[in-house]
């Protein structure tokens, strides 16, 4: 529901996220030209009223996206994901276990069609 936050049963563990929390800022600072065109729609509860994070750490993972209040994690896929499809599904498989939809965007669709990539997670956070 939209403006209510659910409560998750992961944490991220606190050494673990010490380890991340580098990799994670430098995500942050830089991103890819398609996760910079997405964030400039996603940030400051543009879409539909709803907060995202970027870069943000679940576990072991670092998602390119999440909003909480929608346990929504979205993924941009870029060439490296053509080379990591095994550990693309354990992550997908962890995401999954934890109550969380993902959605995955290659940079091909956020260059070319960002308006059907806005209404498809439009229409997850409804």
């Amino acid at each position: 529901m939209r403006g209510e936050v659910r409560i998750s049963s992961w944490r991220t563990p606190p050494l673990l996220w010490e380890k991340l929390k580098p990799l994670a800022r430098q995500m942050r600072h830089q991103p890819t030209p398609e996760e910079e065109k997405l964030w400039g729609h996603l940030r400051n509860r543009q879409l539909l009223g709803f907060k995202f994070r970027r870069q943000h750490s679940i576990d072991r993972f670092i998602v390119d996206f999440y909003c909480p209040a929608a346990h929504l994690v979205i993924e941009v896929d870029g060439a490296i994901h053509d080379y990591t499809p095994q550990e693309d599904a354990i992550r997908q498989e962890f995401l999954s276990g934890q109550d969380m939809k993902v959605l995955r965007f290659s940079n091909e669709v956020i260059n070319h069609d960002l308006n059907s990539v806005l209404q498809k997670i439009s229409d997850c956070l409804r």
